[in-house]
């Protein structure tokens, strides 16, 4: 799998985000000539190569030739119109539609009103427009299959627009990155706008600091500003070895396992012990014999449970066993699909769980307490209750 990472230790705007793609290989001629599909006059883009705390990039600026486009009032319908109208992808239409939506929302929330009132000013201008659209066709050119990013720094200060002085994070920028991992504070200085806090948004699969792919090509986007830390925008294009298929049904997921050592408690307790980590959220819990120092013999006690329960289950370990000390791993957990469903039996109804491989029936148990309970009833064996279950329901290939 291609993995696109977007590296923000020092925020992300537009036209850092066209440097970083053009420095990680997209070409300058093949983005201006999808741009001229626009059909907006007015500027030129400008590809030189800069350094920022000698550290060398792309730095891309779009000029206006037009200074009165600067900043024109169009509002959404207008900028969706322009972009429709062109003779751009469909894949491209869409993604630049969906940012410019985030940026249409953030602005209806922030100032109360309805979206199609909402006219944008600085996301308006024509150098905004190719930001936001060479990011669609950056992106489509390079066929990535996952788009990852670190926690976003969004810097400090103030900043002033057409609305006046605006504290930094600008609200349109919170706005849009409600719910994602963010820094403050690297910088009193704007190191994030609405258009890369949109591009982000919009493209972005998952926001995490874990990079467990292979490195292939780096790419930095010069800013234009001169800063206490490199104004640039690092990426990465990677490779990630797909994971294996385990099967249509197969479910994984993340667990933990909690252990201990124990060679002076009562065998008596441990049946209280296993019941209380169950009631405390265990998935499974399990006593294995070991040989401890001085040939003492003792139980390795284990735990699996989500990581959610992890905390609960270490105290109740303390609190009910007399260990000093427990070890954690983490753990993937693969289960089979399952459902539990009523039968008629001839001893009555009974409760079978029924797992299930590649849309097949590979297992079938009829619930034990029930039997139990209906052997007791009607003085019969378990197995005997057994043979009737698996008569009634069997797997697929049988």
């Amino acid at each position: 799998m291609k993995i696109l990472y977007y590296d923000c230790f020092a925020g992300i705007s537009g036209d850092m985000n066209l440097g970083a793609m053009i420095d990680l290989g997209v070409d300058k001629g093949f983005l201006i000539s999808e741009l001229a599909k626009l059909n907006l006059s007015g500027y030129t883009i400008e590809v030189s190569r800069e350094k920022r705390h000698h550290i060398e990039g792309t730095h891309v600026n779009v000029i206006l030739t037009n200074k009165q486009d600067k900043h024109p009032h169009r509002n959404l319908k207008d900028i969706e119109q322009i972009i429709d109208s062109s003779s751009l992808n469909e894949r491209v239409k869409t993604t630049s539609k969906t940012m410019f939506q985030k940026l249409a929302e953030a602005e209806s929330k922030i100032h109360g009103m309805p979206i199609e009132k909402i006219h944008f000013h600085e996301v308006g201008a024509v150098d905004s427009i190719v930001d936001i659209v060479g990011a669609a066709i950056c992106f489509d050119s390079l066929k990535i299959g996952k788009v990852i990013c670190s926690p976003v720094e969004l810097g400090g200060g103030f900043v002033k627009c057409k609305h006046g002085t605006l504290p930094i994070p600008a609200p349109a920028t919170m706005e849009i990155l409600h719910g994602v991992p963010v820094k403050t504070g690297a910088v009193q200085s704007e190191t994030t706008t609405p258009t890369g806090a949109a591009i982000l948004a919009t493209l972005v699969d998952e926001f995490t600091e874990k990079t467990d792919f292979t490195i292939n090509k780096l790419g930095y986007g010069i800013g234009s500003k001169d800063m206490d830390i490199p104004n640039i925008l690092r990426v990465c294009f990677g490779e990630k070895t797909e994971e294996p298929s385990y099967g249509k049904g197969v479910e994984r997921e993340k667990a933990v396992v909690i252990e201990c050592n124990i060679d002076d408690m009562n065998p008596e307790l441990y049946e209280h012990v296993m019941e209380k980590l169950f009631s405390k959220g265990a998935l499974d819990t399990y006593l294995s014999s070991l040989i401890m120092k001085k040939s003492r013999p003792g139980n390795i006690l284990s735990v699996l449970c989500n990581p959610s329960k992890e905390r609960e289950i270490i105290e109740t370990i303390f609190k009910e066993t007399t260990t000093l000390g427990v070890r954690k791993y983490s753990v993937d957990k693969f289960n089979l699909k399952r459902d539990f469903k009523k039968i008629k039996t001839k001893f009555g109804e009974i409760t079978v769980k029924t797992a299930y491989y590649n849309d097949k029936i590979i297992r079938v148990k009829p619930e034990y307490e029930e039997c139990k309970q209906i052997a007791g009833e009607k003085n019969v064996s378990i197995q005997e209750i057994y043979n009737e279950v698996s008569n009634l329901v069997k797997p697929d290939d049988q």
